[in-house]
């Protein structure tokens, strides 16, 4: 069971949020949502009994923030309470214009207030994994441990050719024009199934089907909240991952032709106490098959 609930913040926006330690009285995965108002946190006498370690996931792009069922098998597998929620414009959280990938740490600290949950380990995938960097650069009383997988590195990266190896850049550069850029190129964009390789589609097909499925649906409530991260990934992020000071994994695919394996291998060059995964055979999708593991991972460095 996973409660969703509506988390109204002082600024007046909304972040829907999803936790697998369902909220007393609310209903779990029927779709039933909740509000708690001004950071209004669970009833202490009905709060679940404390788990080994909270994740607070944070979802690729676009996908709404659900917490999709291959993530939530391996976190009951060993006692981990999952924790999300969809970032502006995204899966029922309202928009913030011009928001930056720093703006993350904001939100995520009042998730956590809201939950009354001082510490936790972060992890995301994609275009997840910047803002899940976010929070361990910002939330360093509050992140033990951050894992990324298949992230995108800072535009400005010293060294790093951005845009090789990328099988379709065109969003990301559009964005480099500016908003209105991106606007116009989602006009007429379409998925490039080169983008992903054999081991991609036979993940979609099996264990992570329920991502293609979450995709389709943020895709369908409109593009405002992909154009949001693409336009917040190519100025500066508000952050220098060289600041992190807590341990972070880097999980890469040798095969990734969204995120090629340069921007992982620099995100772990870049940040100190950093560990890479090198996954040779994975692409984009595929690589989330090391999401379990990098479960165990957390909860050893957490």
């Amino acid at each position: 069971m996973v409660s969703v609930q509506d988390l109204r913040l002082p600024d007046g926006r909304v972040l829907r949020v999803h936790d697998s330690a369902p909220v007393p009285g609310v209903a779990g995965d029927s779709g039933a949502t909740g509000e708690w108002g001004d950071l209004g946190g669970y009833d202490p006498h009905g709060e679940p009994a404390p788990a080994r370690l909270t994740v607070l996931w944070q979802h690729g792009s676009p996908q709404t923030g659900a917490l999709l069922n291959p993530l939530l098998v391996a976190a009951a597998q060993r006692d981990i309470r999952l924790v999300s929620y969809g970032r502006p414009s995204y899966g029922g959280s309202t928009p913030m214009p011009g928001r930056t990938v720093a703006s993350a740490a904001a939100d995520v600290a009042a998730v956590l207030d809201a939950l009354q949950l001082d510490r936790v380990a972060v992890m995301g995938a994609s275009g997840g994994g910047p803002h899940a960097l976010a929070s361990a650069a910002l939330l360093p009383d509050r992140v033990m441990a951050a894992a990324c997988l298949a992230a995108i590195a800072p535009f400005d990266a010293d060294g790093l050719d951005f845009f090789a190896g990328m099988a379709s850049d065109g969003a990301l550069r559009a964005a480099r024009a500016g908003r209105p850029a991106r606007e116009h190129y989602q006009a007429t964009a379409e998925f490039d199934p080169a983008s992903f390789v054999e081991r991609d589609y036979a993940a979609l097909k099996g264990d992570w089907a329920s991502l293609g499925a979450d995709v389709g649906e943020a895709s369908a409530a409109g593009p405002d909240g992909l154009i949001d991260d693409d336009m917040a990934f190519v100025v500066p992020w508000g952050f220098d991952v060289a600041t992190i000071r807590v341990p972070v994994l880097i999980v890469q695919g040798g095969r990734d032709r969204v995120v090629p394996p340069g921007h992982g291998a620099w995100l772990a060059r870049a940040i100190p106490n950093a560990q890479l995964w090198d996954c040779a055979d994975d692409g984009h999708i595929s690589i989330l098959t090391e999401c379990a593991p990098a479960l165990d991972w957390l909860l050893a460095h957490s």
